[in-house]
């Protein structure tokens, strides 16, 4: 054969005796064939699409035995989803179509949040076409709208299910039980900004109305009067022209009034500050001059591996008042008698010190400092006057006493004590400058009836730095894996209870992560199966075949 035949690519290409999947060119000559060098080809080549089978032949294979989605099935099966509350939702498969089985479902919700896909048309895609949730789902592909009705309708049996997972990680020995650390996040609602009206803002808007009104009312008596001066219009001579644009501008504004003062009359009636229109239930809330139309989600983490142990949802951005609930929470999620709490300053609240010092919770929470404006101007603050227990008086930075009057200052929710100095001892005093007005003749400090609390606190604070860099490293740990790995920053539904049920999910699927990842999925495994007798009798039935047969399992899921 001449050289020139097998120069001749295109012809090369469709010969049917060229094999180009070992990257290396043949030609038949006779009965041998002929190798000429080798393919010079840019890219790797896939499969082809005639082949016969592309997956292996039994659902079972399309997962080894080693992977993590193994343990969402066990963990969802030793469950009793009836008894937490599950509901089941629609087939989406038209009348007479039995219903999705709740367990089902909720596998499919565990594995969507765990692996970032929250969304209900995300997960019904990723149902029909990803390997893993075909074997978790045993190929069920419901449709978002039964996905998004299980998420909307289950918010409870959510919660439920978030607990006794905590309840699981006790029984692990992974929760320490001694020490939480407490802190709050924002997180957007599914409503904007612009939504949301504070009664401020909607007192601002209505006091604008009043004058746009006002001023079309004097354009429209201005009309008038110039209309009455004019002689009368001609057959082809219009009106008065420009007064029913006015007219009209007018009427649309008192219906803007009508419907601002309808909104501040339910404010009043209701006693809240802000009125969302998209989500009833998000609020604005602000911190560090940052601004959320959203929600506050407090935790309290425990101290032993960085695990959510209660958590809850609010609207209101002040943390003040969330201590005691959130330590509480914890203190009954752990089963102990006594808790230790570290809060930032944001929680300080001598209330909230009190119930957690009455209910065996020991809160390390640092005082903000409100001094340092007078600080500034070099004056003296209350902060300077040192208490005597035993003589039940103040003494001033100059030695000299503050004595208690009979009567008590009621401050908002704190009945206080004035103690008051002489008006002598101030007189004479060389530090009166910088103590008291030129028209102050005493001076006055407040002290609350439950002042030892805080004075407890106090004296407890003042070697407390490693708890609070200790605080830091457990409370921000988690909020940092939610929303900058996992990227939960907002919320897909609205309304308290989904919003909970939502933030549930979330904590169970942090929780669920980070203990496969102490343990393993060998030992979870194996914990599971123990908890279920059901599945430690099938292993127990699949072991002995295994052995029989002499066939090593590809996982051992009771090791």
């Amino acid at each position: 054969m001449e050289r020139s035949v097998i120069r001749d690519q295109r012809s090369l290409w469709q010969h049917p005796g060229w094999r180009f999947e070992t990257g290396q060119e043949f030609y038949p000559i006779g009965q041998r064939s002929v190798r000429f060098g080798m393919t010079n080809r840019t890219f790797k080549t896939g499969v082809s699409r005639d082949q016969a089978s592309f997956l292996p032949p039994r659902v079972e294979d399309y997962v080894d035995g080693n992977n993590p989605v193994r343990a969402i099935e066990a963990f969802v099966a030793v469950l009793d989803i009836g008894r937490l509350g599950f509901g089941h939702a629609g087939s989406g498969g038209g009348a007479g179509q039995p219903p999705y089985d709740p367990a089902d479902l909720l596998k499919l919700y565990l594995y969507g949040y765990i692996n970032r896909i929250r969304s209900s048309r995300a997960l019904e895609r990723e149902a029909g076409r990803n390997l893993e949730l075909i074997w978790l789902m045993k190929q069920l592909v419901p449709g978002y709208r039964t996905i998004a009705n299980f998420r909307r309708d289950n918010w409870k049996a959510l919660k439920a299910a978030n607990r006794e997972f905590v309840l699981l990680m006790r029984e692990l020995d992974l929760l320490g039980g001694e020490v939480v650390a407490i802190d709050g996040a924002f997180f957007d609602g599914n409503a904007s900004k612009a939504s949301i009206k504070t009664q401020r803002r909607l007192a601002k808007r209505l006091a604008e109305i009043e004058q746009e009104i006002e001023a079309y009312g004097a354009a429209l008596e201005a009309n008038d009067s110039a209309e009455a001066e004019r002689p009368p219009a001609g057959p082809d001579g219009g009106g008065r022209e420009g007064g029913g644009d006015v007219a009209q501008k007018v009427a649309t504004l008192m219906a803007k009034r009508t419907a601002l003062k309808a909104d501040l009359a339910q404010l009043e009636e209701s006693g809240q500050t802000q009125l969302s229109r998209t989500d009833a239930d998000a609020r604005l809330l602000t911190k560090n001059g940052q601004v959320v139309a959203g929600y506050n989600v407090q935790i309290a983490v425990d101290d032993k591996h960085k695990l959510i142990t209660a958590s809850e949802v609010v609207n209101d951005g002040n943390d003040t008042g969330q201590l005691y609930d959130m330590a509480k929470a914890a203190k009954e999620e752990l089963g102990v008698e006594t808790l230790t709490a570290l809060a930032d300053t944001g929680y300080y609240n001598g209330h909230t010190l009190k119930d957690c010092e009455e209910n065996g919770i020991v809160a390390y929470v640092p005082q903000a400092k409100r001094t340092a404006r007078l600080e500034a101007q070099d004056r003296i603050s209350h902060e300077e006057f040192a208490y005597d227990t035993e003589a039940n008086v103040y003494r001033c930075p100059a030695g000299r006493l503050l004595s208690p009057t009979d009567g008590r200052k009621t401050n908002g929710n704190r009945i206080e004590i004035r103690y008051v100095s002489r008006k002598s001892d101030c007189d004479a005093c060389a530090l009166r400058s910088r103590c008291l007005s030129a028209k102050t003749p005493t001076r006055t400090v407040y002290r609350w009836e439950h002042e030892a609390v805080l004075d407890r606190h106090r004296a407890r604070m003042q070697d407390a730095d490693a708890q609070m860099r200790r605080r830091a490293e457990l409370a921000e740990h988690p909020f940092g894996t939610l929303k900058c790995r996992a990227g939960y920053r907002h919320f897909l539904v609205r309304g308290f209870d989904k919003v909970r049920g939502e933030w549930s999910l979330m904590a169970l699927c942090y929780n669920f992560s980070r203990v496969l990842s102490i343990l393993g999925l060998d030992s979870l495994m194996a914990y599971l199966a123990n908890r279920h007798p059901n599945w430690a009798l099938l292993l127990n039935v699949v072991t002995a075949i295994v052995t029989r047969l002499q066939i090593r399992p590809a996982f051992d899921y009771a090791r």
